[in-house]
């Protein structure tokens, strides 16, 4: 399911929409063949082993790709991935983005979710090749979280972003929410754990947007969120492309 935000975070500290710098932020671009290499022959045996939880998540998640139709382009991998993403049990998903917010430093050296970051990347990159996908969508994201950010500051999420066609999902909360436009964000149609009941489409971390409005509740009264962000996405940014291929070339 679309994964609520929070858990650990102090509520009355407001998180900054920035470009969230330290973001493992690897698009892949010009060596998925060698990542998808590495993740197949040493990092999926080596983080199931290590990785909290991961082993159990990616177990219990083959069952899940084992349910569904694939196709899209797509492999049982990929599938089994989105499903260990949006799994509610057990949970990897908070340590999993906190991990892709922060880890940029230690991403060749100490990243624990190679795997997983690779598989997901790479399950949005097939799936908007698909003609079934619109090109760039507006879809909606709720929070119990409080950010700054101000107009025409641009920004990124930093870590894979859930985010819906609904607007009214409200139990994801309301205190600041998004209206998005992606372009490189994609449907993930019925291969989530509930199936298409959210509508999900998951957003990575490297697209950037631009913030055209903050709408406030105490400016308009029937608002949908206590804040309103208004994002418009164009384009991406990919500090870490294929570093870790990279660093193992040079080694």
């Amino acid at each position: 399911s679309l994964q609520k935000t929070g858990g650990g975070r102090s509520v009355s500290l407001p998180i900054p929409l920035n470009m969230a710098p330290d973001s493992v932020d690897d698009m892949y671009n010009g060596c998925r063949q060698e990542m998808s290499g590495l993740v197949e022959n040493t990092y999926l045996e080596e983080e199931k082993k290590t990785t909290t939880n991961f082993n159990a998540s990616w177990t219990k998640a083959e069952k899940c790709a084992r349910n569904r139709t694939i196709k899209d382009n797509l492999q049982l991998k990929h599938v089994q991935a989105i499903c260990a993403y949006t799994a509610g049990h057990p949970t990897i998903y908070k340590d999993f983005n906190q991990a892709c917010f922060t880890n940029k430093s230690i991403y060749t050296s100490a990243f624990k979710f190679h795997s997983l970051h690779f598989l997901l990347t790479e399950a949005i990159l097939l799936l908007k090749q698909n003609p079934d996908q619109r090109s760039c969508c507006t879809t909606y994201r709720r929070t119990n979280l409080n950010f700054t950010g101000e107009v025409n500051k641009e920004i990124r999420f930093g870590s894979f972003a859930s985010s819906s066609f609904l607007k009214n999902l409200t139990h994801f909360g309301e205190k600041s929410c998004f209206e998005i436009n992606t372009c490189f964000g994609a449907d993930l149609k019925s291969y989530p754990v509930i199936g298409d009941y959210e509508k999900e489409v998951l957003i990575p971390p490297y697209e950037v947007f631009n913030i055209t409005a903050v709408i406030k509740k105490e400016e308009v009264k029937d608002l949908w969120c206590d804040v309103v962000y208004k994002l418009q996405g164009n384009k991406t940014l990919s500090d870490l492309n294929c570093k870790m291929v990279k660093s193992l070339q040079i080694g």
